[in-house]
């Protein structure tokens, strides 16, 4: 089945390109998202003003992403998260975490797929790849620190009974040595 593309269609074409796909594919997924018609005679004679549209349409687009990518460029991002000892973080800094700090800092919302990166898991500083476009990719600069520990304040009342449970459990076993040293001597003679 030979369709003409009214948009850009990733691995088939761009829009105003006629292609020749499976009969199940063009009329199954491409014309009913509008992303595709058959191509009649009528239909190929607008292909050109489709194809002017899509250049217009794609133009407008990496002119947004290079911008975009400049201000991603100089952005550093800083996360802090509890870690252990050796610098590991107890979770990680994903890529949708990511996705809302960029749109919380820059008010442009970010699709969290076009960061190429793992979860972050480790303290300290990394270089994160954002592919806007084929064409158009920045670096992201990402902190994460640990968080402070803080020390919880026990309440008087609530110290109270652990340090009268630690003198009662010294008392026991201080009576249990003296038990043991009386029967000592008895056994021996």
């Amino acid at each position: 089945m030979k369709v003409l593309l009214l948009e850009d269609v990733i691995n088939l074409g761009l829009a105003g390109d006629v292609v020749t796909v499976a009969d199940g594919y063009g009329r199954n997924y491409l014309i009913p998202r509008g992303l595709a018609k058959v191509a009649t005679p009528g239909a190929l004679k607008e292909a050109d003003q489709i194809r002017k549209a899509g250049e217009r349409t794609r133009a407008r687009q990496l002119a947004s992403a290079q911008d975009l990518a400049g201000r991603i460029e100089g952005l550093t991002l800083t996360f802090t998260a509890r870690a252990g000892e050796t610098g590991k973080l107890y979770g990680s800094v994903t890529t949708a975490d990511l996705a809302e700090a960029v749109e919380r800092e820059l008010g442009q919302e970010l699709d969290r797929r076009k960061i190429i990166s793992d979860p972050l898991r480790q303290l300290g500083e990394h270089s994160v790849e954002v592919r806007l476009m084929t064409d158009v990719s920045a670096n992201l600069k990402v902190v994460i620190e640990p968080e402070e520990a803080e020390e919880i304040e026990v309440p008087e009342e609530l110290r109270a009974p652990i340090e009268d449970e630690e003198i009662a459990e010294e008392e026991t076993a201080e009576a249990e040595l003296a038990v043991e040293a009386e029967a000592t001597p008895d056994e021996a003679s």
